[in-house]
């Protein structure tokens, strides 16, 4: 597999090389180094609002392509449980409903909603049985406000991708803002989704791209800020009269016109925060050539919407596809390998990278 390596100092540094999104080999290993390792976000709570609610779903579909099951049990507690039956790995629950068990319709095998093994019909006669085996494999499921993640793999501690967002935004009634399934979108983009994120990442293609958007964001004061390891912001200032938040004296950023926070949390999650309410964007990995953004609209003031920076991002978005499949076109060509990143814009990017080649050598 190719090996990749990008200068921490960016003012020395090459992008990362374009055999990152142009290997299956890479695609393939990413699924592992990157988003198994990491937590990825499973919706809100409002999917099991009652005891007995379950909700089955695949993380990531066409690309982990991992069966999950999110169940609320009779003690209101909320489970993420792997949705594979431990005998002989049929789906358990098809469909979102209300149970008081877990039955598998194939063998009859019976668990908990917390997916605690309880009963198999038609097998007196094992020996050693059950044993913790037996039981659903559990997630480890992360709370912030009402929005659950989880991780495959649990290596890392989900406070070092999540702790420096929730700190800013500390002050926001998280639980009064409500999910409008009416904004549920679902883009379809022909590009890599590394390309689609490190576009992302920087506001220096404002002017160029979004005129709407550079009509109501202050460039010149756009800021781009770096957490490490897994985590950037970038502070949307508005023009003077644009819509932009109230801040209250606690916050970091009092005294400010702020008109959006754009959060970044690797590998693949941005969380837009407009004075409307949050845009949570999730980047699903589906080819090299081809990835899947799905956006989560939770509304927190009404009065607000498709104003300033938070209107308009239907368009928004069709700009970026446009110009993402173009670099999708780009990186093809043998007279293209590398190019250097902009010091005072392009440090979310640059960060990006450093991340991907770091974690790529693990």
């Amino acid at each position: 597999m190719p090996a990749f390596f990008v200068d921490p100092d960016i003012a020395k540094a090459k992008t990362i090389h374009t055999d990152f999104y142009n290997s299956n080999e890479v695609f393939e290993a990413c699924k592992e180094k990157l988003f198994a390792k990491s937590w990825q976000f499973v919706g809100s709570e409002n999917l099991v609002p009652e005891n007995g609610d379950v909700h089955p779903f695949t993380l990531l579909p066409g690309y982990l392509n991992e069966p999950l099951l999110l169940t609320r049990d009779k003690n209101g507690i909320t489970n993420l449980l792997s949705n594979v039956c431990t005998h002989r790995g049929n789906l358990v629950v098809d469909k979102a409903c209300n149970l008081n068990n877990l039955r598998c319709r194939y063998h009859g095998r019976m668990f908990g909603l917390d997916g605690s093994f309880t009963a198999m019909p038609e097998f007196k006669e094992v020996e050693n049985f059950p044993t913790e085996a037996d039981n659903l494999h559990k997630l480890s499921l992360f709370k912030w406000g009402k929005w659950l993640f989880t991780s495959l793999d649990s290596k890392y501690q989900p406070e070092i991708f999540f702790k420096d967002m929730m700190e800013r935004v500390s002050w926001m009634p998280l639980n009064d803002f409500k999910f409008d399934a009416s904004r549920l979108r679902t883009f379809n983009v022909k590009a890599h989704w590394a390309l689609y994120c490190e576009n992302y990442l920087e506001g220096f293609h404002i002017p160029f791209i979004h005129a709407g958007l550079n009509a109501v964001i202050d460039y010149g004061e756009y800021a781009t800020e770096l957490y490490f390891p897994y985590s950037s912001l970038q502070l949307g200032l508005a023009k003077i009269n644009e819509n932009c938040f109230d801040l209250p004296e606690s916050s970091p950023d009092y005294g400010k016109n702020v008109a959006a926070y754009y959060f970044w949390v690797f590998p693949n999650m941005m969380f837009n925060f407009y004075p409307w309410g949050l845009s949570v964007n999730v980047v699903e990995p589906i080819a090299t050539d081809e990835c899947r953004v799905k956006f989560y609209s939770y509304v927190w003031d009404e009065t607000k919407l498709d104003k300033g920076a938070g209107s308009g991002l239907d368009k928004v978005e069709i700009e970026d596809e446009e110009i993402v499949e173009n670099v999708q076109c780009g990186i093809h060509s043998r007279f293209y390998k590398q190019g250097r990143y902009s010091v005072i814009r392009e440090q979310g990017t640059h960060h990006f990278h450093c991340i991907l080649a770091k974690m790529m050598e693990k």
